[in-house]
């Protein structure tokens, strides 16, 4: 057989019907080229996803959507591997704000709980990208909740039971990467019930998990453990994906001198009634046998966790300086400190890094909520190297049947 001519073989019946009923006096061979020509100008590329459109733009790789997106972090980390963002759900207003001022105005879908909100008419996906939120089950927070007597883990009704909402949205469209993550403490929260369920939920779904805590150390100034999770559809993929967690990075990771600005304005350096207060109060603390206290770290040193009370008093990171109190970071410091560098910030037309798009205070909330972009980067380049390697395999089995 020439390469001209191709044989279909175990065409499906309700195809070979639609055949038969094509126009009188077309031939059936003109007919399957009339269909073929169709496809091929209007862009059609076959998908490895059954039961799926196509992946659009003439793009190899995949459409994902980006929940509980906060300022962006996942969106910035999977287009950068050329991924592309369909659709967005981020409920507060500032961080929409912010995501809009950065991406562009495009509409976002504020409360994924919404009633009206249907599921099905969320754009198909093929990987679907979530932080759900941390609060219930990070540390601070837990403590936080418990002093105030109130629920936290799967019991917050606000905040705890969104994982069963993204939950809802893989039964209803069936992603076939899941990409996820959050606070280290999601693996201990509830004497680790709350992670074996979470693991009993996924494989009943039907999909392959892998999980691995990572410290954004390697990529940033700063020490932030996250667990991070991405599963994979049986269906699509078999029992054995192939994915792997990126390794840190080969160089010698950044010292805050990397992220410090000159000249910072004086409003960041703390009063002297704080200052005292911070002091006294890690004193008190220190004499009790407790760990809390501020992080007092200069250029070549590398921060504590910037968590989102930092707008309080910064005391998780404050900067020395020189015959002054210490500051706390800026708003550029901090983003740098996320991993949210000016060379990401170019990709979208910022020429002077990410704008700052709301107050001192939100800003701070946002970072210290953040997710590091370029670990993401990182993770999201290992999936889409399964799925390219699932694509070609799809293709040779398909090769091979013709």
């Amino acid at each position: 057989m020439t390469n001209s001519q191709k044989l279909v073989r175990n065409l499906p019946p309700h195809l070979a019907d639609w055949i038969s009923k094509r126009p009188r006096g077309v031939t059936q061979n003109e007919f399957i080229l009339q269909v073929l020509e169709s496809a091929h100008h209007t862009g059609f590329q076959p998908t490895l996803f059954e039961g799926r459109k196509p992946v659009h733009d003439n793009s190899d790789l995949p459409r994902f959507i980006d929940l509980f997106a906060g300022i962006g972090g996942f969106r910035i980390g999977m287009e950068a591997n050329g991924f592309d963002c369909v659709w967005t759900s981020e409920i507060d207003k500032y961080a929409q704000r912010t995501y809009q001022a950065w991406f562009g105005a495009e509409e976002i879908q504020s409360d994924i709980n919404d009633p009206e909100l249907d599921l099905a008419e969320i754009p198909d996906h093929e990987v679907l990208c979530g932080g759900f939120p941390c609060q219930p089950f990070s540390i601070a927070g837990v403590s936080k909740k418990n002093s105030l007597g109130r629920k936290h883990g799967f019991d917050d009704e606000h905040k705890g039971n969104l994982f069963f909402r993204i939950c809802d949205i893989v039964e209803v469209k069936r992603p076939p990467v899941l990409f996820l993550e959050n606070v280290k403490n999601l693996r201990s929260h509830d004497k680790g019930n709350t992670w074996r369920v979470i693991q009993e939920r996924l494989d009943k779904l039907d999909y392959v998990v892998f999980d691995q805590t990572i410290d954004a150390r390697a990529w940033v100034p700063q020490h932030r453990e996250r667990i991070f999770i991405v599963a994979f559809d049986r269906k699509v993929f078999g029992p054995e994906p192939g994915f792997k967690f990126p390794t840190a990075p080969i160089q010698e990771a950044p010292l805050l001198g990397s992220i410090l600005q000159k000249n910072v304005d004086p409003k960041y350096t703390l009063s002297d009634k704080l200052w005292e207060y911070l002091q006294g109060y890690a004193a008190k603390h220190k004499a009790a046998g407790n760990g809390f206290g501020y992080g007092l770290v200069g250029p070549k040193d590398v921060s504590r966790t910037m968590s989102a009370r930092y707008y309080k008093d910064g005391s998780e990171i404050l900067i020395k300086q020189r015959n002054k109190n210490p500051r706390r970071l800026n708003i550029r410091e901090s983003a740098l400190l996320l991993g949210y560098t000016d060379e990401l910030a170019r990709i979208y037309g910022h020429e002077n890094g990410f704008p700052q798009a709301v107050s001192d205070t939100q800003a701070y909330k946002q970072f210290g909520n953040s997710v590091v972009p370029l670990i993401v980067k990182e993770i999201a380049g290992e999936i889409a190297k399964v799925i390219k390697a699932s694509a070609v395999s799809a293709g040779d089995h398909a090769q091979s049947a013709a």
